[in-house]
């Protein structure tokens, strides 16, 4: 695919266009392909944005992209489980970070040092995120190891581009099996329901008791469809009910008993996973209610997707880390050279901001000499948070030197020029657009024997944006969801 010369989007007449729009947001309203505008107020309910049109995308990369997941399901999963490395990195960053990953970094020492029985296996839901250069080469924007999101719903994106191909709605045609539907939906809740079954088959403490998922939220939850989508599937496909609790109200609905059972009151059912949906940013913990109540969590005997440790082994510093083949190999000896090799062949440059390597003394003349090559990326998740090219040397000045170490310097990667439409709120945008590639996986592991349980590709989200935007987060108001077209 050579995107600066693909003419596309497909032009449509003014007629078909209002059709197509049509169609679109019928289909979307009525197959849960939604977002509220407002959290508090249900009634008001819209489409999710998302792309007229799928987005052309090289089918090499595509594939190169799935093939890796599993080598980076483990990797992480031994970055966490290698808690002696993990806190030699960690613990400087909690120094920079003391308000947020400071606090993550306590709660995992405490976690270590709790009385009673402690759950040995642990789950991830993760997300790698990619964006193809213009060479057609994946190349990994992050690794996110807590709340991956919009799985479910770009089930339903490329679900509706099938519909409107399928019913030659859009009146051009595509070769349908170039528009694969993602089947995160579906492999997502798999993995729940393995991690659940896995709780139910080693750790429910009176065997044949009734057991659920404990899902952890934010209040006032625009995307809840998103999660809502994947509670359903789990009930109607598995039999496995799932409560939302927010994280402020977790001592309030839920109880530990002998063992450290978590216990949900109202049902009396016994909690088999904790899946974190919110807990990622600083904003998810508003008071010390919350932080305590995640150490309360974090300390039961339910199955934690993800735990503390898993999330600090999210941190971008170590992703920097991991760019270096001997880290890699030193970690996960037993991933094999060629998928070793696929790992590195995917990672941009990414620098050190500390004064104490010559590696960080030079990355910091390189935000102020050549900032428009790159962006500044915080440990934090959540979207809104990183500063990009000539916003970066005046970020740094306003910022305390000694806390520059926080940040890491990534290379910006430079995808083919394409055009398509988003559709948010009615209303079609025309623009340069950016896609990123973002694959799932689930995994389940031992973090004392090392162990694993499984170990699988979940399906992919492809999220866009207008090139004049800079983040790409869809909950964050800034991109949409779309769908593959391979080429």
């Amino acid at each position: 695919m050579s995107g600066s010369k693909l003419q596309y989007p497909p032009e449509l007449s003014g007629g078909d266009e209002e059709e197509t729009l049509i169609a679109c947001q019928q289909w979307a309203l009525s197959h849960g392909l939604c977002m509220l505008d407002d959290g508090k107020v249900l009634s008001k309910t819209s489409h999710a944005p998302f792309t007229l049109f799928p987005t052309p995308f090289p089918k090499t990369a595509f594939e190169e992209a799935l093939n890796v997941q599993e080598a980076f399901n483990e990797l992480y999963a031994r970055v966490s489980s290698n808690t002696g490395w993990l806190e030699n990195v960690i613990s400087e960053l909690a120094e920079f970070d003391p308000d947020f990953t400071g606090r993550l970094f306590k709660i995992h020492r405490q976690v270590k040092k709790a009385a009673g029985p402690q759950q040995p296996l642990t789950a991830g839901l993760f997300r790698s995120d990619y964006i193809t250069t213009d060479k057609n080469k994946i190349k990994q924007v992050e690794f996110n190891t807590v709340s991956v999101s919009f799985g479910p719903l770009s089930s339903k994106v490329s679900e509706l581009h099938n519909y409107l191909i399928s019913n030659g709605i859009y009146g051009i045609e595509y070769p349908i099996e170039s528009v694969p539907v993602s089947p995160a939906l579906k492999e997502l809740a798999k993995s729940l329901a393995q991690v659940h079954s896995a709780y139910v088959e080693t750790s429910l403490s009176d065997p044949g008791s009734p057991a659920s998922i404990l899902m952890i939220v934010q209040p006032n939850e625009r995307n809840i469809f998103d999660q809502k989508l994947l509670e359903y599937e789990l009930s109607s496909t598995y039999g496995i009910f799932t409560h939302r609790v927010t994280l402020t109200d977790v001592q309030e609905k839920t109880c530990l008993i002998e063992e450290n059972r978590l216990i949900h009151q109202a049902s009396g059912d016994e909690i088999s996973v904790v899946y974190y949906r919110s807990g990622y940013s600083p904003g998810d913990y508003m008071s010390d209610k919350e932080w305590e109540n995640r150490l309360f969590l974090e300390c039961s005997y339910a199955i934690k997707c993800p735990s503390v440790t898993t999330q600090l082994a999210g941190t971008k510093k170590v992703q920097q880390l991991l760019t270096e083949r001997a880290v890699v190999n030193k970690l996960a000896p037993n991933i094999s050279k060629s998928s070793v090799d696929s790992l590195l062949d995917t990672f941009v440059a990414i620098h050190p901001l500390d004064e104490e390597t010559p590696e960080g003394r030079h990355a910091r003349t390189l935000a102020f000499d050549h900032p428009e090559y790159y962006v500044l990326k915080p440990q934090r998740e959540g979207g809104g948070n990183n500063v990009y090219k000539e916003n970066i040397p005046g970020f740094l000045t306003s910022t305390p030197k000694q806390n520059w170490a926080a940040y890491i310097l990534m290379e910006l990667i430079h995808p083919p020029q394409i055009k398509n439409r988003i559709l948010r709120n009615g209303t079609p945008h025309l623009g340069e657009i950016v896609s990123e590639l973002g694959v799932f996986g689930g995994i389940l592991w031992n973090s004392h024997t090392g162990e694993c349980k499984f170990n699988k590709q979940d399906g992919w989200l492809l999220r866009t944006k207008l090139q004049s935007s800079d983040e790409g987060g869809v909950a964050a108001g800034f991109g949409c969801i779309d769908a593959v077209y391979l080429l």
